[in-house]
């Protein structure tokens, strides 16, 4: 006879939440669909190969089962990076953080979000283009390399001029890390999402594509409108006042 106790329940609870996490992890990043699919050929293969007992199509699917792990690292090695590096930066620095009492190193001080946000509010009267990422607990080096090394102390003026428009590194996407502006020029991954509005351009793809691949925030002036937008874990916030870009960047 089968015994059903609490040590099942919270097993099937966590494996629930496991399963509701990778999907919200494989929605922001326009794979929910390929996961459907693959979710719906596992049950396929169960009901096939241990319910039902078809021996021919059963071992067809046991076959494919068998190198389903090096497929599945193969179409989903973008999303499984992420995981690892959610779990083992994200969380841990904030729990480590409480312990020590101590400040992430590459946090950015409260006394430097006013001058990004009010190069934002100037960018946006004069509808100048701009991407700002701020980096967080996830390290954006791989990207910071990809641009102009600036290393300077975060100024308003500056960050204006990188996105003045007769810039060369106007195009480009400035990283702030920690407490200075790391890198301008910089290039991002552009998000393929089919449900992004076909009104916001390359910048709003940039930012939503980075905001799927760490955990920064990534902010956009519209050269079209001059409206500002935030991308953060894979959903833009459109049409931000200054006052609600001051109260994000100040709580995240």
């Amino acid at each position: 006879m089968l015994s059903f106790g609490i040590k099942d329940i919270i097993d099937i609870l966590l494996v629930a939440m496991l399963l509701y996490y990778i999907w919200r992890l494989m929605k922001e990043s326009s794979s929910a669909n390929l996961f459907t699919g693959i979710l719906i050929f596992i049950v396929s293969w169960i009901l096939v190969s241990r319910v039902f007992e078809m021996r021919l199509l059963g071992s067809i699917l046991n076959n494919l089962v068998s190198i389903g792990a090096v497929a599945l690292v193969v179409l989903f090695q973008d999303e499984i990076r992420q995981f690892f590096a959610t779990i083992g930066s994200k969380r841990s620095a904030r729990f480590l953080g409480r312990i020590f009492k101590g400040k992430a190193a590459g946090q950015t001080h409260r006394a430097d979000l006013m001058p990004i946000v009010l190069a934002c509010m100037s960018m946006s009267k004069r509808k100048e283009g701009a991407l700002i990422v701020v980096e967080r607990s996830i390290g954006l080096n791989e990207y910071i390399q990809t641009g102009e090394p600036i290393d300077a102390l975060i100024s308003q003026r500056l960050i204006e001029n990188i996105f003045f428009k007769n810039s060369p590194l106007h195009d480009g996407a400035l990283i702030i890390k920690g407490r200075r502006l790391s890198a301008a020029g910089c290039i991002m991954p552009i998000s393929h999402d089919a449900d992004i509005p076909k009104s916001l351009g390359l910048r709003h793809r940039a930012a939503l594509g980075i905001s799927q691949k760490s955990d920064c925030l990534a902010i956009v002036v519209s050269e079209e409108t001059g409206h500002i937008s935030v991308a953060q874990g894979g959903q833009l916030r459109l049409h931000l006042s200054a006052e609600e870009l001051e109260r994000l960047l100040a709580e995240e």
